[in-house]
């Protein structure tokens, strides 16, 4: 559990073949075997889950802005975060530190989207946010989101309690990074993909980044010959 009662406890849930890639189309697997990863999400019931910039776009995203857009950044006063009114019992939240993605609304299939921005993003972009019903958080004065201080204002803002970090490498491997990853849930599936280059379970550039050890829990077998592994990340 997080020693910081403020943010959520954060459960990196995801699918994985046998040698840890999890670009998962062309996989192998029955359509009971493909159900197991939402199958498995919905046990820890949890109010929200979020993904970096690139998995919502290739997957949930309008679309994204064009660059020159996105070069147009704020530089003055502080802003305030934008909560969209109304009761959301959910949410899908997009870590977009620079503002690309583009939303034709609040709302994805029942959850209400959230962007995770910079403080650089443009008013101009804000205001579409805001017209458009979807909730932004500031963090981060660069051109990276401080992801302690999202985890923080995602739980006093949203009332988020238990989130399931679902991204690529490169989110997953940025959340270790910070130390606040409380939980490990890896379905392994019975494939060997073998493609070279393809995205790893974390991805965490430069040196001098430590391994991390983990703590078996659990272990399930699932449809299809899927295993369900759940692992506590041990403080270091």
């Amino acid at each position: 559990m997080p020693t910081d009662t403020k943010r959520p406890r954060v459960i990196c849930h995801m699918m994985a073949s046998i040698d840890g890639r999890i670009v998962t189309g062309g996989w192998p697997l029955s359509k009971e075997g493909s159900r197991q990863y939402e199958a498995v999400h919905a046990t820890y019931d949890p109010d929200g889950w979020i993904c970096g910039r690139v998995t919502m776009e290739q997957h949930f995203a309008a679309g994204t802005r064009a660059d020159a857009e996105v070069a147009r950044e704020y530089d003055g006063p502080a802003r305030e975060d934008f909560v969209a009114p109304g009761e959301h019992a959910s949410f899908a939240i997009a870590v977009d530190p620079r503002g690309k993605l583009l939303w034709e609304s609040g709302e994805m299939d029942g959850d209400h989207v959230v962007a995770v921005l910079t403080h650089r993003v443009s008013d101009e972009y804000l205001g579409t946010l805001r017209e458009r019903g979807v909730s932004y958080l500031l963090a981060g004065e660069g051109h990276e989101v401080e992801v302690a201080l999202a985890l923080e204002k995602i739980g006093a803002r949203l009332g988020v309690r238990t989130l399931m970090l679902e991204g690529g490498g490169g989110i997953n491997g940025s959340f270790l990074r910070a130390g606040v990853i409380d939980e490990v849930s890896l379905l392994v599936a019975p494939v060997v993909d073998g493609r070279m280059g393809t995205p790893a379970l974390f991805d965490v550039p430069g040196d001098g980044v430590p391994p991390h050890r983990l703590a078996l829990d659990a272990v399930e077998r699932r449809a299809d010959d899927l295993l369900w592994l759940r692992y506590r990340v041990v403080a270091s």
